[in-house]
């Protein structure tokens, strides 16, 4: 049965250069380390890490939210695509990014759910924090 993962980050940056950062291609491989294919706009795909993750854009306002449909190479054949949404938020002079990643498939539910800290959060702030 699918799960959905409820996280959140706060970022030594303001929402608007977080949303800059993740929809920006060069900017985003910069700080996950691996090329990055982004079309930030409805319809527009999204490849990662490789090829290990990969959608399309289901919907963007821009510095605030981001909408996904994603899949992991790890997700069975058989699985729906799973959903995310990030949306971006002021937290004093930096800001926080707010996950709801909805019908993550049970056998790469524990990969998608660390993935998220490891892949995104921690080398993230590195990146900023440098």
């Amino acid at each position: 049965m699918p799960r959905t993962i409820i996280l959140a980050a706060s970022l030594p940056a303001p929402p608007e250069r977080l949303y800059q950062m993740y929809v920006d291609s060069k900017l985003h491989a910069a700080f996950t380390g691996l090329p990055v294919e982004i079309e930030p706009r409805p319809g527009g795909s999204f490849r990662a890490f490789n090829g290990a993750i990969w959608g399309t854009i289901l919907g963007v306002v821009p510095n605030r939210l981001i909408v996904q449909r994603w899949r992991s190479k790890n997700f069975p054949q058989e699985a729906i695509d799973s959903t995310l949404v990030l949306s971006f938020w002021p937290e004093g002079a930096t800001g926080r990014v707010e996950l709801v990643h909805a019908n993550v498939p049970e056998e790469d539910f524990a990969g998608v759910s660390e993935g998220w800290s490891k892949f995104y959060w921690n080398p993230w702030r590195a990146y900023l924090e440098r």
